[in-house]
């Protein structure tokens, strides 16, 4: 059997830009390679990067940033059709607030601001990961989705279409926590924040999805009900996600 393709691109201008395929699902079938990606945000690809993309035959990328983030690091890339969800977000401004409390704001704090922004993209953000899901359904060409580090929203996101698919919670999780492996974590900026509170904000760790997954359990009924009710993706919009994304894996 061939070896499998790299998970990683190893691109110059975004180190978190991945490949979700390979995963099995619970039916046997893997995730397609080479159609749907996760990544950090793209504009500081080169122009070698821009050529493994057009290679990869991405046309569609889907854009978490919030709008000010967007400004500040906008792109263009031939050939892709942008398609911007806006998640604003709230944990650097909750840091910010505590700091400007007078409050010591420590690597457990950050920790509990992390958690409760991802039971809050359960809550608050499911139309912005509705239109994801219709995005994906609409067809199979290549698609990347990304916010600015690509480790929350992304890896939500990412957690929502692996499960979907029917792929355990063990392998998600795993997907999940590979940005600690490919994630170049920007220098320091504030001389405020320490660096083990910097190492939770730029890392990833298994509790902040694990009170997203809990989130839905609790609030929601269960991934099954969370999906068709807030998501729009009920029985057939998932067979039809699996027709699309899904494969038989190649016999040795």
């Amino acid at each position: 059997m061939s070896s499998p393709p790299d998970r990683s691109l190893h691109l110059t201008g975004a180190s978190n830009f991945r490949d979700l395929g390979g995963y099995r699902a619970a039916d046997g079938r893997v995730v397609r390679w080479r159609r749907l990606f996760r990544s950090d945000h793209l504009a500081a690809l080169t122009a070698g990067d821009t050529q493994v993309l057009e290679a990869l035959g991405v046309t569609r990328a889907v854009d978490f940033r919030g709008g000010s983030e967007r400004a500040a690091a906008a792109y263009q890339l031939p050939g892709v059709v942008q398609y911007p969800l806006p998640i604003e977000p709230t944990v650097v401004q909750g840091m910010q607030s505590i700091l400007a409390a007078g409050e010591l704001l420590t690597a457990q704090r950050t920790v509990e601001l992390m958690c409760l922004t991802y039971r809050n993209f359960v809550r608050h953000n499911a139309p912005r990961f509705a239109d994801l899901f219709a995005q994906l359904l609409r067809s199979d060409e290549p698609l990347v989705f990304h916010c600015t580090a690509g480790k929350d929203r992304t890896g939500y996101a990412a957690a929502l279409i692996l499960l979907a698919l029917g792929v355990p919670r063990s392998a998600v999780m795993h997907d999940y926590l590979l940005t600690n492996d490919c994630y170049r974590m920007p220098a320091a900026s504030d001389p405020r924040i320490a660096p083990e509170v910097l190492n939770v904000l730029w890392r990833v760790q298994s509790e902040f999805l694990d009170a997203a997954l809990q989130t839905v359990d609790e609030d929601f009924g269960g991934l099954d009900a969370y999906l068709a009710k807030q998501l729009g993706v009920g029985v057939a919009a998932r067979e039809q996600l699996r027709r699309l994304y899904l494969q038989v894996p190649v016999a040795a």
